[in-house]
């Protein structure tokens, strides 16, 4: 999978993740800085999923209606930063339709709910 992992994004997470095969360009190496706009410009160019701990990502997808190929907003509580990336690598692993929905994933459930399309009608 093509993932974006915004700057607030863990290392340990980063790195489970590419060791499972994901490709994940990491804005806090990449491009540290940068606006929530420019992260998701970016990943709607080079059509990645945005992982991120930023509850902005929500509003800018579903207010402001800005085209994002997916957005996963995580809301966990860990003890350790290798728990973490444990838990990260394992949900993101758990299935296949994250493009083009936002999902908000928290210690105990997943929601997801289908992004406006960016056509327009």
């Amino acid at each position: 999978m093509r993932i974006l992992a915004n700057e607030n994004f863990p290392l340990d997470a980063v790195t489970s993740l590419r060791a499972d095969g994901h490709d994940v360009w990491w804005v806090r190496t990449e491009a540290p800085g940068i606006s929530d706009f420019e992260v998701l410009d970016l990943a709607r160019r080079d059509d990645r999923l945005i992982i991120t701990f930023d509850k902005d990502f929500g509003e800018l997808a579903f207010h402001a209606h800005l085209p994002v190929s997916g957005v996963i907003l995580f809301r966990l509580r860990a003890a350790s930063s290798s728990q973490l990336a444990n838990f990260v690598s394992s949900v993101l692993n758990s299935r296949d339709d994250w493009l083009g929905n936002f999902a908000v994933i928290d210690n105990f459930r997943i929601r997801i709910r289908p992004l406006p399309s960016s056509k327009s009608s």
